[in-house]
């Protein structure tokens, strides 16, 4: 497990994919254990919305940018391996609080327990991981 220090999001480069994913320097980083609504032209909703899948315009910008605004100050990345799709897996904290858990908490984001590897989102948010696992 490798932990980096990024100064400053926008200074080191990272912006929000959409409400669960940012790219810091080119690396696609997936928030670990969480799943944020999709836009509806995402490739999960089409042709048809894949089986869990969120697709609502709305609620996938609205996600997005809680994200933003979250990711304010210092990042600290703790990857914690890769997903399908090559993006890291990663804990990912702004001022020492994981976004992971600032996106569930804030309703952006729904806990999904078998995308939280060693359960650590639900060990560091319990009740809110509790509150929204789908």
């Amino acid at each position: 497990m490798s932990l980096i220090i990024i100064a400053a999001a926008a200074l080191a480069g990272c912006t929000v994919t959409d409400g669960d994913t940012i790219r810091c320097n080119g690396e696609r980083i997936r928030l670990l254990g969480v799943d944020a609504p999709d836009d509806p032209g995402n490739s999960r909703c089409r042709p048809v919305p894949k089986p869990g899948a969120i697709c609502d315009r709305q609620r996938a910008a609205a996600s997005m940018a809680s994200l933003q605004r979250i990711m304010a100050g210092p990042l600290s990345i703790e990857r914690v391996g890769t997903d399908p799709y090559g993006r890291t897996l990663a804990m990912v904290y702004a001022q020492g609080r994981s976004l992971s858990c600032q996106q569930i908490e804030g309703g952006q984001a729904a806990y999904i327990a078998r995308w939280d590897q060693d359960t650590r989102v639900a060990r560091e948010c319990p009740r809110a991981a509790a509150s929204a696992r789908r």
